[in-house]
């Protein structure tokens, strides 16, 4: 990232990419030129948001000297084996592999974000690289993250399943995908940053967030037949962002009403309720 008299300039990896997209994005609106790269070039248009008027440049070749790496990781590096308070001081506990090369299924993904830090951070300090890295609520693509969130609406029993495994850490961390951009943005501009970062505008459980759609949209009707089994009434867990709101930073979505109005139009305009038609 440069700054001084000439014009920022940030280099975004996967810019075709959910949360990569957003924030080429939320950069393009706070000054800064864009270069990204992408797995596939023939895929080079989905750089950024496609009704953007700016666009972010795919970089085809060569390279830049960098002066900041923000590194995008999973709050599951922090969570599984908590016990009341997860902050970035925290590394997901592993009980030990089920053979000599494989970490429990449960713990693969978690452990390959602790893997994934560490190894980031030992190449980043051998190489005199700023690094920091913001643990955020898992979400590879918009479409999954949404269903998940709405499946307590559209009776998706696949997508609740994900809903009900991530409750199992504690609660469900929820964040906007805005204010993910913003705190990337955040921590990469504050000369002081440094090291690891948790951000998570909210900690909750499938019950409260099955009272909230009863009550905030009531055109819709809550699958109450997914609520079977233990689940949560307070959150076990809280995902600490004291850090990130210790420095400075402020979230713009802190309520379950900021983070789901846009989220319900959104799964109304993919056809996520066609099922919700009547009390269940």
């Amino acid at each position: 990232m440069s700054a001084g008299d000439r014009k920022k300039t940030a280099c975004v990896t996967g810019g075709n990419r959910y949360i990569a997209s957003a924030l080429i994005k939320v950069l393009l609106e706070n000054g800064y030129a864009v270069k990204t790269t992408v797995r596939n070039p023939e895929r080079a248009d989905r750089a950024g948001r496609p009704r953007d008027s700016k666009r972010a440049e795919v970089v085809r070749e060569g390279g830049a000297a960098v002066k900041r790496v923000v590194l995008t990781s999973s709050a599951g590096s922090v969570l599984s084996g908590q016990s009341c308070k997860a902050t970035a001081m925290c590394w997901t506990r592993s009980p030990g592999p089920t053979s000599s090369t494989s970490p429990a299924p449960s713990l693969a993904y978690p452990a390959s974000k602790v893997l994934l830090e560490k190894a980031a951070s030992r190449f980043a300090a051998e190489h005199g690289i700023s690094l920091v890295t913001v643990g955020t609520a898992p979400a590879r693509s918009a479409r999954p993250s949404v269903l998940n969130c709405l499946s307590l609406l559209s009776g998706d029993e696949a997508a609740f399943g994900a809903l009900r495994a991530m409750e199992l850490s504690g609660m469900l961390a929820l964040v906007h995908v805005e204010d993910l951009c913003r705190a990337e943005l955040f921590v990469a501009e504050e000369a002081a940053a440094a090291g690891r970062y948790l951000c998570c505008g909210l900690n909750t459980t499938i019950l409260e967030l099955a009272r909230f759609l009863t009550e905030k949209y009531p055109q819709y009707t809550v699958k109450t037949n997914l609520l079977s089994g233990e689940l949560l009434e307070k959150p076990r867990v809280c995902l600490s962002s004291a850090k990130l709101v210790g420095e400075g930073f402020d979230y713009k979505y802190k309520t379950l009403d900021g983070m789901y109005d846009d989220m319900i139009d959104y799964g109304k305009t993919l056809g996520f309720y066609q099922n919700n038609d009547g009390p269940h």
